[in-house]
């Protein structure tokens, strides 16, 4: 099980790697939502928003998320850490239910050239 401090490193890298991104990845990543990610296996959640190309993180809480974001993740913390990383495929993992992902249906479609 990764820590609390691992899970946030890899939101970190991954709101780096969206800020780096081209083309599709870059204009899917340009939305402006609220966002949260909760950590099943540590029962905490991250919220923060997906603004700009990046995403802010703005707070911890525990257990799950307390007001309901736009875009919605919600996955162990290994999963998290694998996905960023490239270890684990996205859409293998939110196909098999190890990884989900709730969103409208417009941020759905700009958010599939994401996964």
């Amino acid at each position: 099980m990764a820590t609390m401090a691992e899970c946030r490193s890899a939101l970190d890298k991954l709101s780096d790697n969206l800020a780096a991104a081209e083309d599709d990845v870059r204009s899917a990543a340009a939305l402006d939502r609220s966002l949260s990610c909760h950590i099943k296996d540590l029962d905490i959640t991250f919220t923060g928003r997906l603004a700009d190309g990046r995403i802010r993180v703005a707070d911890t809480v525990e257990g799950p998320p307390r007001e309901k974001a736009e875009i919605r993740l919600a996955m162990t913390s290994d999963d998290l850490v694998a996905l960023v990383d490239g270890d684990l495929n996205f859409a293998k993992a939110w196909a098999s239910g190890r990884v989900r992902l709730e969103a409208g249906f417009r941020d759905l479609l700009k958010l599939r050239s994401l996964l």
